[in-house]
C-alpha cells in the first residue's frame, strides 16, 4: 500500500503533536460517540485475534481506544499524515499488535481481509466521488459478514440545519474551555472537509453493497454509521 499526496497531509502534519490533547473539547459527545463505534467492534470478538484496517488513523486514538477493549485485536494503522503517524508510532511503542502504513486512503489498496474497518473523523476529507469509491473498496476488503464502522463528522441535512450545527459546535467548544488559538487551528484543519448527510452516506454504504447499514449514534455533526460486507 504505497503512500500518496493527500491535500490535508502537510496541515495535519504541522497540527499532529498537539492533536489529541483538545479532541475531548472538540467532540462535546466523546465518551458515547467512541463508545458506540467501540460497542459495535466488540460484537466481533471470537477465538482468533480481530484483524482491523484503521482508515485516516491519525495518532492511533482510536486504535488504542479499541485495544483496552479488545486487548488481542491486530490493527494497521492507514494515514496519509507521516506526522500523525509518527505521534501513533510513538504511542504502540514495542507493541507488535499495531502496524503502520502511510498512505492516502482514497487511493491505496486497503488489502485485507480484514474482520473490522473502522475509521474516525477521516473519511469527511475526501470528496463525495472518493466516499463513494471507498465504501466499496470497503466492501471488497472484507471478511464475508465483516463490519464497517465509521465514526465521522457529517453535514447537516439542509443548509439551515448546517448553520445550527456550526453554531452548537463553536458554542459547545468554547464552553469546554478550548483555547482561542486551538479553535483557530482546527478551523484552519476544516478547511479540507467535505462532509456529506447521513442519508446520503447510507445510501451510498448500501450501493456499495453493504448489508445492515445503519446510524447508530447521532448528536449534532457527530455521529456513527455501520454496514457488514
Amino acid at each position: 500500500m504505497p503512500a500518496s499526496p493527500s491535500p490535508s497531509a502537510p496541515i495535519f502534519t504541522r497540527h499532529a503533536r498537539a492533536y489529541d490533547a483538545t479532541r475531548r473539547g472538540f467532540i462535546p459527545c466523546f465518551d458515547r460517540f467512541y463508545g458506540t463505534a467501540l460497542d459495535l467492534i466488540a460484537t466481533e470478538a471470537g477465538a482468533e485475534p480481530l484483524r482491523v484496517l484503521d482508515l485516516g488513523a491519525g495518532t492511533g486514538l482510536l486504535a488504542a481506544l479499541l485495544l483496552e477493549r479488545m486487548p488481542n485485536a491486530r490493527i494497521t494503522c492507514l494515514d496519509a499524515s507521516d506526522g500523525m503517524l509518527d505521534e501513533a508510532r510513538a504511542r504502540f511503542a514495542g507493541d507488535d499488535r499495531v502496524d503502520f502504513v502511510l498512505a492516502d486512503m482514497a487511493t491505496a489498496d486497503l488489502g485485507g481481509p480484514w474482520g473490522v474497518v473502522m475509521s474516525a473523523l477521516a473519511i469527511h476529507h475526501l470528496e463525495d466521488a472518493a466516499k463513494k469509491a471507498l465504501f466499496a473498496g470497503v466492501r471488497g476488503a472484507l471478511t464475508p459478514g465483516g463490519l464497517f464502522v465509521n465514526a465521522e463528522q457529517v453535514l447537516g441535512p439542509t443548509p439551515a440545519l448546517e448553520e445550527r450545527y456550526a453554531r452548537r459546535w463553536l458554542a459547545d467548544v468554547r464552553a469546554a474551555g478550548v483555547p482561542g488559538d486551538e479553535i483557530d487551528r482546527a478551523c484552519e484543519r476544516m478547511r479540507f472537509d467535505r462532509c456529506a448527510s447521513v442519508e446520503d452516506q447510507l445510501a451510498w454504504m448500501r450501493d456499495a453493497g453493504l448489508a445492515d447499514v445503519d446510524c447508530t449514534f447521532k448528536s449534532w455533526r457527530f455521529a456513527v454509521l455501520s454496514g457488514r460486507a
